[in-house]
């Protein structure tokens, strides 16, 4: 996140996990809607906001119930190669904010888990495609394998 002022990074209080918060607070400004920065951050910190939910459909405007989703996940990622990835590499792909990280609804982030599209997509029929498509996309910037089925299913919902 960058201090809209002075346009430097900004870095939260002395958090343990600086680089993680950072990130989700880019994202929450960058997908949030009617956003609230908590005072005296320089606009670095979410306070709050309202976020429509690809996944669920639903809006949600309790930021506890609000996780950053990977769109292809971190685990399945190290076992398509992101193992052999440099560290510099790593780091872009899990803060990848163009095409990588949602916001999403916390409950369903945890249904998902670690899969793939060949065996989760989002509740939300009418999303099913825009993820497939995003998860293809991320894929295919990485150089990470997708299965077969992986192709069936994104075949399949984006036909409908």
């Amino acid at each position: 996140m960058r201090d809209r002022a002075t346009d430097t990074p900004c870095l939260p209080c002395l958090h343990p996990d600086a680089a993680l918060e950072i990130t989700r607070n880019d994202v929450l400004a960058t997908q949030l809607i009617d956003i609230e920065f908590k005072p005296g951050t320089r606009d670095c910190k979410v306070a709050a906001g309202i976020l429509h939910d690809p996944y669920t459909g639903s809006t949600i405007d309790d930021l506890g119930k609000i996780q950053i989703d990977h769109v292809y996940p971190l685990a399945r990622a190290w076992n398509a190669g992101a193992w052999a990835w440099s560290i510099d590499q790593r780091t872009a792909f899990a803060n990848d904010l163009e095409v990588n990280l949602l916001a999403v609804d916390g409950r369903t982030n945890q249904q998902k888990s670690d899969k793939g599209i060949d065996t989760w997509l989002p509740p939300n029929v009418t999303y099913q495609c825009r993820y497939a498509t995003a998860y293809l996309t991320v894929a295919a910037k990485y150089d990470l394998d997708i299965t077969s089925a992986d192709a069936q299913t994104a075949s399949s919902v984006c036909r409908q």
